[in-house]
């Protein structure tokens, strides 16, 4: 139950024009001003929280680019991390 929601949250996040972490090799170079790139917050935030990020999207928010990131863990818990694109800090 759980691949279909994520095959579903891909399919969605692919008509959005967003691409889920594991496609995202194309954003790689995706940084803010000499800061943190989006594979890297992914990879990051995976490693911190002990979950899978199943969707990630970059945004301006006040200025300042953002990585909003989906995490999934084993336990079927769905939640949201945003990473500040210049520092690497967790908001």
């Amino acid at each position: 139950m759980i691949l279909a929601g994520l095959a579903s949250n891909a399919a969605v996040a692919h008509r959005q024009g967003v691409e889920p972490a594991s496609e995202s090799r194309s954003h790689a170079e995706t940084r803010g001003q000499g800061g943190v790139s989006l594979d890297a917050a992914v990879q990051m935030v995976q490693q911190r929280y002990k979950a899978r990020v199943v969707r990630a999207e970059t945004r301006q928010e006040n200025g300042r680019t953002v990585y909003v990131l989906r995490l999934l863990n084993t336990d079927g818990k769905v939640w949201t991390v945003r990473v500040d694109a210049d520092s690497g800090a967790v908001l």
